[in-house]
């Protein structure tokens, strides 16, 4: 079975031979442990390959005339919207401090970075699919720019967004517009490529609930997430999303707009009522918990991890991607194990819960 049957498998639920393997790391794993990350995944091949995958780097939106700076170094960068991070530590992505719509002022003139998706080099990324179905035959995947809640913050700042949701602005209003005709500008090119899937995201989650009420999310930006849905799926192309935090009251709303699989925090959450409540209507990708388990826990807690998601979520059917995010110092061993335990049979890892 090649990795991309593997995932489309998962995906609709055809019984794939193992849970699709998908690893992410976080830049510090590529500025300080790159001779690991290239032993585990020697050990443990992905099933995902993306634009940048092929013999051309560099397909997908252009250059920004705005970007100053180097991304997850310690220090300033400044984005394609004009929006400046400030990174205390390298490898990390760091904190908006400076945001150019912090004076609502401002949005009368402001604009989106159009030249990105004027710039943009479509016809490498079609390349880059069509060398991996001559080739290694991957899931192909891209991730677009497309988070309206977080652009919306990093535009305005946090504090001030919130309480632009407070009281529903105008000011609002016309910025949520904004951001959303440009990601459909934007999905409107990357549908017309060669790609399996596309991703977009927006972190809606704290720890034990939703950064806003479920009901103001259904009014303000479920509608905006059906229509990316929609647009995705009329080109025949899977929905991957990813939010941090917990996500508990909306995974409904995403399975009714057209989401096929969802990238959460599990362990923010209660894992058994996930899996009552949503196990076979949506796939689950990943996560372990990069809070305690990974950082801090033993390889035998990572192989654990695995059980318990596999108990609750598993049934054989498929719906499941195992995903795992190596962050800062967490320790290799640990991220092996957790791969371990999702190449074990069904039987084998849930006997390490006995």
């Amino acid at each position: 079975m090649t990795s991309r049957e593997r995932v489309f498998r998962a995906l609709e639920f055809r019984s794939p031979d193992r849970a699709p393997r998908d690893l992410w790391a976080l830049p510090w794993v590529q500025q300080y442990a790159r001779a690991e990350y290239d032993a585990v995944v020697a050990r443990f091949p992905g099933d995902f390959g993306g634009a940048a995958s092929g013999p051309e780097p560099g397909g997908g939106l252009g250059p920004g005339d705005r970007r100053q700076g180097e991304q997850a170094r310690k220090g300033n960068w400044t984005d394609d919207w004009g929006c400046t991070f400030q990174v205390g530590e390298d490898g990390v992505i760091g904190e908006v401090k400076e945001p150019p719509l912090a004076d609502p002022a401002a949005l009368g003139s402001y604009q989106p970075p159009w030249e990105i998706i004027q710039r943009a080099n479509w016809d490498a990324v079609n390349r880059a699919c069509a060398a991996n179905l001559a080739g290694p035959k991957k899931f192909m995947i891209a991730g677009t720019s497309v988070r309206p809640f977080e652009r919306m913050q990093f535009l305005r700042g946090s504090e001030n967004l919130y309480l632009d949701l407070g009281y529903e602005t105008a000011e609002l209003m016309r910025l949520r517009d904004m951001v959303h005709e440009f990601f459909m500008k934007e999905l409107a090119c990357w549908v017309k490529t060669d790609l399996d899937a596309l991703s977009f995201m927006d972190d809606w989650g704290a720890q034990s609930a939703l950064l806003i009420a479920p009901e103001q999310f259904r009014r303000l930006f479920k509608p905006l997430y059906r229509e990316y849905c929609r647009m995705i799926r009329a080109a025949g192309k899977k929905v991957f999303f990813h939010s941090d935090g917990h996500i508990f009251d909306i995974y409904e709303d995403l399975i009714e707009v057209g989401v096929d699989a969802v990238n959460s925090q599990l362990f923010c959450m209660d894992i058994e009522e996930i899996g009552r409540r949503f196990k076979g209507r949506i796939t689950f990708w990943g996560e372990i918990d990069r809070q305690r388990i990974l950082p801090f826990g033993t390889p035998g807690d990572c192989r654990a991890a695995v059980a318990r998601v596999r108990r609750a979520l598993d049934d054989g059917r498929g719906g499941l991607i195992a995903q795992c995010e190596w962050g800062v110092n967490n320790p290799r061993a640990n991220i092996e194990a957790v791969f371990e335990a999702w190449d074990m049979s069904l039987d084998q890892v849930l006997a390490l819960e006995a």
